[in-house]
C-alpha cells in the first residue's frame, strides 16, 4: 500500500514538457527482476553513471536512461519523487549504489525519500537508508527563479535574495 506523499508538478522549462510523447514514460519497475531486466540491457559505460527516475503516482518507480529528462520519465505526470539512482552488483543482483532527488524539473522537497524507499522496498531491491546525495530545492520569492541551496546558504543565485527555509516550488514560477 502508497503512503501517498505530497505530489510533484513539472516545474522546469515548457519546452521539455511540450517535448513529451504520450506513451513515452520510463520503464516501471514492480520487482527486483524487472531491475534485472532493465539494468541488465543498459550498455556497459552507461553503468558508470546514475540513471533518471521518477516515482509515479501508483508509487512505482520508473527508470530511464541517464540523460533523459525526468518529465520525459514521467510522461509529463505529476511524480512522488524524482532524481537519479545508480545500481551496483551486491550478492549477485542489481542493488541501489546511490541515489538523490537532482531533478531540476521537478525539484523535489527531501521528503519525497519516503515514496523512493517505499517504491524500492515494494519492488524488493535492497536501498541505503536515505538518499546519498540531497538537494535542497527553493523557489526564490525575489526573482522567482529555481534555486539549489548551496551548503546551507540560503540566498539566490540570480538575484541575491533570502530564499525561503521551507519548500516553496509549488509556488507559481514567473509569468509571461
Amino acid at each position: 500500500m502508497t503512503t501517498r506523499g505530497r505530489s510533484y508538478r513539472y516545474v522546469g522549462p515548457e519546452e521539455l514538457r511540450d517535448a513529451v510523447r504520450p506513451g513515452g514514460a520510463g520503464f516501471r519497475v514492480r520487482s527486483g527482476a524487472d531491475v534485472e531486466d532493465w539494468v541488465g540491457r543498459q550498455p556497459a559505460d552507461a553503468l558508470v553513471e546514475p540513471f533518471t527516475y521518477v516515482v509515479d503516482t501508483d508509487g512505482l518507480l520508473r527508470l530511464a536512461p541517464r540523460r533523459s529528462e525526468h518529465v520525459a520519465c514521467a510522461g509529463g505526470a505529476p511524480v512522488l519523487a524524482a532524481g537519479e539512482i545508480g545500481f551496483v552488483r551486491g550478492a549477485g543482483r542489481w542493488v541501489v549504489g546511490e541515489v538523490s532527488n537532482l531533478s531540476t524539473g521537478y525539484c523535489p522537497d527531501l521528503a519525497c525519500w519516503a515514496a523512493v524507499a517505499e517504491a524500492l522496498d515494494r519492488a524488493g531491491v535492497e536501498r541505503p537508508p536515505g538518499f546519498t546525495y540531497e538537494v535542497v530545492f527553493r523557489r526564490c520569492t525575489g526573482c522567482r527563479e529555481r534555486a539549489i541551496v548551496r551548503e546551507g546558504d540560503f540566498v539566490c543565485v540570480f538575484c541575491g535574495a533570502e530564499l525561503p527555509s521551507t519548500w516553496n516550488l509549488d509556488a507559481a514560477p514567473p509569468g509571461p
